[in-house]
C-alpha cells in the first residue's frame, strides 16, 4: 500500500472484533514503531503491550469505559520516559557496542548530556511526552500498512494505569493505542482546508 493511502484509509476505529492478531504481525508493527524518529535518537518512551483480558477490563475503567479498550487484540501503552540522563548512557552504549564513530558519538552523547542537565523534571516530562507522540505516529501508520487497524488515545487517567500496570515512576503513560481488526466503518475523513493550516 502507499503511503498516501495509508494515510488517508487510517482512521480512530472506536470497535475492533476481538479476532486476536498474530505475534508475527505485532513483532513487525513494533519494529515500525522501533524506528520512529526522535532528537538525538535518544528514543525516551517504553511500550507496555497489554493483552490479558482482565488486564484491558481494569485500564478500560480508567480509560472512561471507551469499548476500544477490552475489544482489540492487543493494547499499546506509550509511556515517556523520563530518566533522561539514563537515557543518554544507554545511548552512548550502544552507539559505543554498533561501532559508531568516536567524533560523532562524543558530539551527540555532549548534546544530549547538555540538554538533560538543562531541563527541569516538568520540561524532561513535556520533552519525553512530546517524542513519544512520534512513535504513536509510526503506530497508527505501520497499523494501517500493515492491514491492521488502531485507535490513538489520550482520554485516559495515567495514574490509574500506571498503578493497574506497576509501572515504575520515571515511565509515565501519555498515549494508548488499541490495536486489531475493526468491526466499525470509519466517518467520512474531514480535515481543515490546507489554506488554513499553511501560512
Amino acid at each position: 500500500m502507499e503511503f498516501r493511502d495509508v494515510v488517508m484509509q487510517r482512521y480512530a476505529t472506536k470497535m475492533f472484533t476481538g479476532e486476536t492478531v498474530s505475534e508475527d504481525l505485532i513483532g513487525q508493527l513494533l519494529e515500525v514503531i522501533r524506528y520512529a524518529p526522535s532528537a538525538l535518537n535518544l528514543q525516551p518512551w517504553k511500550i507496555k503491550v497489554v493483552t490479558d483480558p482482565q488486564l484491558k477490563e481494569l485500564l478500560r475503567s480508567a480509560s472512561w469505559g471507551q469499548p476500544q479498550i477490552t475489544s482489540c487484540s492487543h493494547l499499546l501503552v506509550f509511556c515517556a520516559h523520563t530518566d533522561l540522563a539514563g537515557t543518554v548512557d544507554r545511548l552512548d552504549l550502544a552507539i559505543q557496542a554498533a561501532g559508531g564513530p568516536d567524533e560523532m558519538r562524543n558530539m551527540v552523547i555532549g548534546l544530549a548530556r547538555n540538554m538533560a542537565g538543562s531541563m527541569t523534571p516538568d520540561e524532561t516530562f513535556s520533552w519525553a511526552r512530546a517524542q513519544t507522540y512520534l512513535a504513536l505516529g509510526n503506530a497508527v501508520n505501520g497499523a494501517k500498512a500493515l492491514g491492521l487497524d488502531s485507535c490513538p488515545m489520550s482520554g485516559f487517567d495515567p495514574q490509574a494505569y500506571s498503578r493497574v500496570l506497576d509501572l515504575p515512576a520515571h515511565l509515565v503513560p501519555v498515549a494508548v493505542c488499541p490495536v486489531g481488526y475493526a468491526a466499525d466503518q470509519p466517518m467520512p475523513k474531514m480535515r481543515f482546508p490546507l489554506d488554513e493550516i499553511v501560512f
